[in-house]
């Protein structure tokens, strides 16, 4: 009879743990500037030792003397005692009366108040798809069966806004009567958005041909029959099957492309963010590059002169002391770290300014290839602190706003020996194709030989798929017949 026990066995392995410290240095560094301000604040409420300074009351140099007393006090230990614990807690309730204190007394006039109100009465909440159709469905003529039909149909579509469950599938999952579904399912098609439940882009584009009272044209008839060759851009195929002209065909295709192909799209969530540069790049007055960092969002810290004197008065005891040094450090490493990620994201954006200067005088047909070790060895960091610093940051240009990550790109070396990027070669072919004959587009093998007269040598499926990748439709679909 077998029997079960515990063992011990010695096992070697090699882990990487990061202390609490290092993670939050990463933390700050990977942060955009309108992020950062957020995990400032936070701290901010959580370290009664750290205050905020207004922006304009400090000037640089008294901001550089305060960094360097905190440099000076980081490693400081002060041994005092004391017997009342209670001083600390008494010392940040006395903090936070005269901040309420010093704030009550500012004036709030008539003018802000109607500013504040106006501002709080303009804010709005998006109405969602399902809820402009449920306000649709509670007002319209029909039983509660179908009613209760419309409701479980409306909540059946897609992000686009199709129906994409058959009529008999719903009927058997709800064990509605069909009639009745199919009777919500008809009453839905004709909701406000056009085109809203129904059962694909062919049938939806359709379907506001037929609510526009186009039914009968020659849009409708080539979306109803010939939807394959109208996808394909076929235009002498559908002339043959239509017998139309071929000056009708491309009013045909011209009023199509006036329909919305996902009528639910324009009631999804903004998820648009708001993009705030972390660098700027401009020339001054002299001709001269400037680097210039978003500090706008970001707090300028100190620690609390009071706390210090508390500690130097020797009143707090050991307890007290401990938890104040503690904090002090943590404030003392929050600014410092803060300090350290502005002069990493200034580094780099300069040496980025100096390896791609063609680029900031004439334009993307100037980007060069870069990779981030070449920037990382420029300016003694490793790899993964340059992939940190610039990520989910942004940099104003005077050719617009880009993506740190813009700037490190793969390339080519062209036939004269001259390094030209990805990013360039794909606004070389967004300009070939810009000015091609659109009875007569360019083929991609077209492409390759016009790159290869200004030595730039790529293969075909190459330039396929930067075309792919920059939305331009093949040449048969990019042709426009007169």
């Amino acid at each position: 009879m077998s029997t079960q026990g515990f063992q011990q066995i010695q096992k070697q392995a090699q882990t990487l743990v990061l202390a609490p410290q290092l993670r939050n240095s990463l933390k700050i560094l990977q942060a955009p500037a309108t992020e950062l301000r957020t995990s400032i604040l936070e701290e901010l409420q959580m370290n009664p030792l750290l205050e905020e300074l207004p922006i304009d009351s400090i000037s640089v140099e008294e901001q550089q003397a305060l960094n360097d007393e905190n440099e000076r006090d980081a490693d400081e230990e002060l041994d005092f005692n004391a017997d009342d614990y209670s001083a600390l807690e008494r010392m940040s309730e006395d903090m936070r009366e005269q901040f309420a204190q010093e704030n009550s007394g500012q004036s709030h006039t008539t003018e802000d108040e109607e500013r504040r109100e106006h501002f709080l009465n303009s804010l709005t909440q998006g109405v969602s798809l399902q809820q402009h159709l449920i306000e649709q469905a509670e007002l319209s003529d029909c039983s509660e069966a179908e009613r209760e039909a419309l409701y479980y149909l409306i909540g059946s579509l897609d992000d686009h806004g199709y129906l994409t469950e058959t009529i008999s599938n719903i009927a058997l999952t709800t064990r509605m009567p069909y009639g009745i579904v199919q009777n919500a399912a008809t009453l839905l098609r004709n909701f406000d958005p056009a085109g809203i439940g129904t059962e694909n882009m062919q049938d939806c584009l359709a379907t506001q041909l037929e609510l526009r009272g186009r039914g009968d044209s020659l849009a409708a008839t080539i979306l109803r029959d010939h939807f394959d060759l109208l996808v394909r851009r076929r235009v002498p195929e559908l002339k043959r099957k239509t017998g139309a002209s071929s000056e009708d065909i491309q009013d045909a295709i011209e009023e199509i492309s006036t329909l919305e192909p996902a009528p639910g799209k324009r009631f999804s969530p903004d998820s648009n963010s708001v993009i705030e540069p972390d660098v700027s790049v401009f020339k001054d007055e002299y001709g001269e590059w400037q680097v210039i960092l978003n500090s706008d969002y970001i707090p300028r810290l100190r620690i609390n002169s009071t706390y210090k004197d508390m500690l130097a008065k020797g009143t707090l005891s050991k307890t007290e002391k401990d938890f104040m040094l503690e904090r002090m450090r943590s404030g003392k490493f929050l600014i410092n770290s803060i300090e350290q990620r502005q002069q990493t994201i200034e580094r780099i954006s300069r040496e980025i300014l100096k390896f791609q200067n063609e680029f900031f005088e004439a334009g993307v047909s100037k980007l060069r290839p870069l990779t981030m070790n070449t920037i990382a060895e420029t300016v003694s960091v490793h790899e993964t602190t340059v992939s940190r610093a610039i990520a989910n940051k942004y940099i104003r240009t005077p050719h617009g706003v880009f993506p740190f990550k813009y700037f490190f790109t793969p390339g080519y070396t062209a036939a004269n020996g001259e390094s030209v990027s990805n990013k360039s070669i794909k606004d070389m072919i967004s300009q070939i194709i810009d000015g091609e004959n659109p009875a007569k587009p360019y083929s991609d093998q077209s492409i390759v030989d016009q790159l290869q007269a200004k030595d730039i040598k790529i293969a075909r499926r190459t330039v396929a798929k930067y075309r792919e990748e920059l939305g331009i439709l093949p040449t048969n679909l990019r042709r426009r017949y007169d």
